[in-house]
């Protein structure tokens, strides 16, 4: 056993061309998420301090902060809950510069952004980062915007899509790659109509200019232009790679997972199986020709993207090492396919699925599941499991389950509503996978928490408009029809005139913001009686508007948790996971309750962000929602080692790097989900 994971090590190293002792790039060479550095131990990671600590102060109210930060010749690179962009001295610290595209204008909008990207040729040398519509190039030394970089340092990446950009919302929530003189992006776009596409598209680093564009809607002539109505290149959205891609330098080839196309949840608009939303793609980087694909969810209605890039991992098959990549998946699936061909490297099964019984919703009746891993997460709600935490939560709890449709994956939407478990947040995460090229183990952590799935009309075309039918019409899927939203993902309304003027929100609804698309098409008057709706509650006539048709007839009444009346899950724990899987054999090594909920032990907590695996047999991970702990874990046995309590949770994946022949762990503590305090601050770990 010693001697094949020694093989397994050095084969990796010479295949991959990698030393995994720095950290140059979000997630670490090939997003494995692993360092070779060991300096810092089993024996001694009870000795860890704080080394430094950096307070960006940019932190308000429902603010978050995901980045996994770089560092480059003793330069740590990272963003702040505002998206300054910061220089720190990664040995102290100290603020070498920062850039603030917003020149101190108050923030009030929250975006994420989950890492940047670096580029240099020996002279030059550029900051890549995501800033509103903005792909901008910072000079990594000064931290100035790079002029003839696009237009003065920055690229709309609203421009170039086929589409009228100024209902479009287009950003980077992920870094992209770089691979020789190109950065490959995705891009974060609406969930609802109208959705830019979610084209992939390579820029020239030096200039800006798009070099290549991958259609992932596909335009007549291409590939699965047939999955997708005749005419939907021109008005559908989404199928966009959100979650960040990942680049085999050595083959040249960039993997790029995709998310459902819009609307998520009700696709009468897209009858067919929707090429290539929901796929994991195999790109050749230099011209962006597609090599294979795979698609894990078939006309989409779940929202189930693909939620994290991809890892480059090795497995045993057949007495030889093969090169592979290793998706997570929201229902709680591992995918392996051969880096070159796309074969899944455990068989899979095709299941016949029910139809919906929503009208003009044709789902596909076939869909796809891996037979190995069994899923890091369950499968079906059931009564059950359903919570036993006071007698009184679990008789509520039960009175709603029976009134709710459960069944396995893919049972479809409904009126009544459908549980969706695990939920739209996971299963896996963006934070993604740790692997360990010692062990071959594959580390995951997930959430266990059922969400409601329930359509709803979205009103009548004809009549009179009002105030309260337009906000009905637009905005009620999302901030639900009591304005109450689901926070913080989908904040509440109520009070809205007491933190933002007339004038702000109307701004914010003309041009979106996050997940949010702009509604710019809907004309003055309409915006400005939504606006009326939302400061006064008054449901006033429009005066000679009438109600359009919507562009969906049905829509959803939230984004909403399975909760018991005191908030908390409606299921049985653990609501949180940590696992680890054998990937050679798709056997779990261990499985553990992955931390605390309203300090109860055992119970787990929600989790978002990812681990990092080091070769001193760690694995150090914040995420957890609810106890704000940083976590040292024996990625031997699932054993916490070494813990501390962050300023705010840690809800980004950690970085490790070495400096001066000192080791240190820093992650970044931003909090903010689901109504958790949030915060502003980069905390560095090493040994006393």
């Amino acid at each position: 056993m010693r001697r094949f994971s020694f093989l397994l090590v050095l084969g990796s190293a010479i295949l991959a061309g990698q030393t995994y002792r720095d950290w140059r790039v979000a997630g670490g060479a090939n997003n494995i998420h692993y360092s070779a550095l060991d300096q810092i131990n089993r024996s001694n990671v009870n000795r860890l301090r704080i080394a430094w600590r950096f307070d960006s102060h940019d932190e308000f109210e429902g603010s978050e902060m995901q980045c996994n930060p770089i560092i480059i010749d003793g330069v740590l690179y990272a963003t702040t809950p505002r998206l300054r962009v910061l220089a720190l001295d990664a040995a102290t610290g100290k603020l070498i510069w920062d850039f603030d595209a917003h020149r101190g204008e108050q923030v009030h909008e929250k975006q994420r952004n989950r890492g940047l990207n670096y580029w240099s040729d020996g002279k030059d040398a550029r900051i890549f980062v995501g800033i509103d519509q903005y792909l901008y190039a910072l000079n990594a030394r000064d931290g100035k915007p790079v002029s003839n970089f696009g237009e003065n340092g920055r690229v709309n990446l609203t421009k170039g899509l086929g589409r009228d950009g100024q209902d479009l919302i287009v950003r980077l929530t992920s870094p992209g790659v770089v691979y020789k003189d190109l950065l490959i992006l995705g891009s974060m776009v609406a969930e609802d109509l109208p959705a830019a596409p979610g084209d992939i598209r390579a820029f020239d680093v030096r200039t800006g200019r798009v070099r290549w564009q991958f259609h992932t809607i596909p335009h007549p002539g291409e590939f699965g232009y047939e999955t997708w109505p005749k005419d939907a290149w021109k008005y559908e959205g989404g199928a966009n790679s959100w979650p960040g891609l990942t680049l085999d330098e050595k083959r040249g080839m960039v993997f790029a997972p995709t998310g459902s196309a819009a609307f998520d949840f009700y696709g009468a608009n897209r009858a067919g199986d929707n090429l290539f939303a929901n796929c994991v793609l195999a790109l050749k980087a230099d011209t962006g020709e597609r090599v294979w694909h795979f698609q894990g969810v078939r006309h989409d209605a779940w929202d189930r993207d693909f939620p994290a890039a991809p890892a480059l991992v090795q497995v045993r098959r057949d007495g030889r090492l093969v090169d592979a990549v290793a998706q997570i998946t929201k229902s709680g699936f591992v995918w392996l396919f051969d880096r070159d061909t796309g074969k899944s490297l455990f068989p899979y099964r095709e299941i016949e699925t029910p139809p919906s019984l929503v009208d003009g919703e044709v789902l596909s009746r076939k869909q796809v599941l891996p037979s190995k891993p069994e899923p890091f997460a369950r499968q079906q709600l059931t009564e059950e499991m359903l919570t036993e935490r006071t007698p009184e939560a679990h008789r509520a709890v039960l009175e709603q389950f029976r009134k709710l449709r459960s069944g396995p994956q893919f049972t479809p939407a409904s009126f009544e509503g459908t549980i969706v478990f695990p939920g739209f947040d996971g299963g896996g995460e963006w934070g993604g996978a740790a692997w360990d090229p010692q062990s071959n183990l594959f580390y995951v952590n997930a959430n266990e928490m059922a969400w409601v799935l329930r359509l709803v009309p979205r009103g009548t075309a004809g009549g009179n408009a009002t105030a309260r039918s337009l906000y009905m019409r637009n905005c009620a899927g999302c901030h639900r029809p009591d304005l109450k939203g689901t926070p913080p993902e989908f904040p509440s309304l109520l009070g809205i005139a007491g933190k933002r003027t007339p004038q702000q929100i109307g701004a914010t609804i003309r041009s979106g913001a996050g997940r949010m698309p702009g509604f710019a098409r809907l004309g003055d008057a309409k915006v400005e009686a939504i606006v009326h709706y939302l400061i006064s509650g008054e449901d006033a006539q429009v005066a000679g508007v009438t109600n359009d048709r919507p562009m969906l007839k049905y829509g959803i009444d939230g984004y909403n948790k399975f909760l018991d009346p005191d908030g908390y899950p409606a299921i049985q724990p653990p609501w949180g996971t940590l696992n680890a899987i054998d990937l050679d054999s798709g056997n779990y090594a261990w499985k553990v309750p992955f931390g605390e909920t309203a300090g109860m032990p055992n119970t787990g907590s929600e989790n978002y962000g990812g681990g990092v695996l080091t070769a001193g047999g760690l694995l150090f991970i914040g995420a957890t929602n609810s106890d704000r702990k940083f976590r040292a874990i024996d990625k031997k046995t699932g054993a916490v080692l070494w813990e501390t309590v962050l300023p705010a949770a840690g809800n980004a994946t950690p970085a490790v790097y070495e400096l001066n022949g000192r080791e240190y762990v820093v992650i970044g503590a931003g909090g903010g989900k689901w109504g958790n305090p949030s915060g502003g601050s980069y905390v560095a770990f090493a040994l006393e």
